[in-house]
């Protein structure tokens, strides 16, 4: 019986057209009739997932795992055929297919820069006060109401 013990990428590196999802030693591990097979960078190291029609493109490569002296070679494409590895590979890929990633770190870069923007006209308000200048606290201060 052939299930995933452990899946983790040793990095993802996003392309134009695909997701590389790497791996290294101790990220993946197979349990092979009730062994655990350690996964060994011999022949393929990675999985390449099209980001338009999210299916696996190297399905026919070759991964090797290793459990003492005993080596095992597994093909992506029967990897694929495993619920618990297809499991680990989509969340995994997720969020890099579904652009979830970039909108949100956007949006939050925008709110930081905002609230950058306010603190610092707040502080050109403080400093027109301490000049007793009224045209640039007046400016300043019209700035931050329209905010």
């Amino acid at each position: 019986m052939l299930s995933v013990k452990m899946l983790k990428p040793y990095y993802v590196k996003e392309e134009e057209e695909a997701i590389r999802v790497v791996l290294a030693y101790q990220y993946f591990s197979l349990s092979l009739d009730d062994k655990v097979y350690q996964f060994v960078p011999l022949e393929s190291r990675e999985i390449r997932i099209n980001r338009k029609t999210q299916k696996v493109e190297n399905e026919q490569d070759v991964f090797v795992f290793q459990k003492g002296k005993e080596y095992s070679r597994v093909a992506l494409s029967e990897l694929l055929k495993l619920s618990d590895f297809v499991n680990h590979l989509d969340s995994i890929v997720h969020p890099y297919l579904n652009g979830d990633k970039t909108p949100l770190k956007d949006e939050k870069v925008d709110q930081v820069i905002i609230e950058l923007e306010k603190e610092n006209i707040k502080r050109l308000i403080d400093h027109a006060l301490e000049e007793r200048n009224y045209s640039k606290f007046m400016d300043y201060t019209e700035i931050l109401n329209k905010m």
